[in-house]
């Protein structure tokens, strides 16, 4: 049986684009910050399924946090960049974007002492108005992107070649391995079956129907943040359709993900894509 990829967006609660029109960001500093705690409480879960995976690392956590991406490598996971502000990519400049993940991309590697290969962007910002930022992910030297989601939301949404993963050309012509976002289709319709808020949504027996259907034949790809495995965190005020989004399900989300660790094997992207024949074990040479 193959594996699956298996991602958390290491991000804190407060950072979440629900709350990014009622949280300033100059303040995100006043903010309690849970990530460390909630991280490690996701690798004790991982380590109980022995399951290894991939954290996209925000690079404000990272250098607030300098001891965490060392413990997630020493804890055998795969180390893969989130960007640095979560800022969504189409309220960027192209020349913003670059020079934040060229930021976070060498902090990661010095914090992790190897290459880092991929990248996804905040809330899957790259839409039909902001393509030009895979041109700058490959520019940056990434190897394969996780940011495309083929199912419409009000913050993203685009189309994709494959449900697969698979090389896509950029704007420019750069060759870039994409691994999109799972869906599965009813009657033509694309059901979003990664994780995130439809796994606390869903009931499991959904999720797990849909992984199913959807990963025939190819691997999927499942995502989780900390925060979803923290029922105790501080709340935030907010109108309500952000705090639905953001709370419901807290409280059952790591059973679930318990469950789903038994249910399906997984590992990291890097170890995916290798199975798949789109990546050498080796990262490519560093971009100059």
């Amino acid at each position: 049986m193959s594996a699956n990829a298996l991602t958390i967006d290491v991000e804190d609660y407060f950072h979440v684009s629900a709350f990014r029109d009622h949280v300033d960001r100059g303040t995100w500093g006043d903010f309690e910050s849970r990530v460390v705690a909630n991280t490690r409480r996701v690798m004790d879960v991982l380590d109980a399924a022995e399951t290894k995976g991939t954290f996209f690392v925000l690079g404000w956590v990272a250098e607030r946090k300098p001891d965490l991406v060392p413990e997630i490598v020493a804890r055998g996971h795969e180390i893969a960049c989130h960007g640095y502000s979560h800022e969504l990519i189409y309220r960027q400049t192209r020349e913003e974007f670059l020079a934040e993940t060229r930021h976070a991309k060498a902090l990661l590697e010095d914090q992790s002492g190897a290459t880092v290969r991929g990248y996804r962007a905040a809330s899957f910002s790259i839409t039909d108005a902001s393509t030009w930022a895979l041109d700058v992910i490959a520019e940056c030297g990434f190897e394969y992107d996780s940011s495309l989601f083929p199912a419409r939301h009000d913050l993203y949404g685009i189309d994709v070649d494959s449900p697969a993963p698979h090389r896509l050309t950029t704007p420019s012509g750069a060759t870039l391995i994409e691994f999109p976002m799972t869906v599965r289709r009813v009657l033509g319709l694309p059901i979003p079956a990664s994780g995130g808020g439809y796994f606390r949504l869903y009931p499991l027996a959904l999720t797990t129907a849909l992984l199913r259907a959807a990963g025939t034949g190819a691997p999927f790809v499942f995502y989780l943040h900390p925060w979803e495995l923290d029922p105790g965190q501080p709340r935030i005020r907010a109108p309500w359709k952000s705090r639905f989004r953001h709370y419901t399900n807290l409280h059952s989300c790591e059973a679930k993900l318990r469950s789903l660790l038994a249910t399906f094997e997984f590992a990291s992207m890097v170890d995916v894509l290798t199975e798949q024949g789109l990546l050498s074990r080796a990262p490519a040479p560093a971009s100059p």
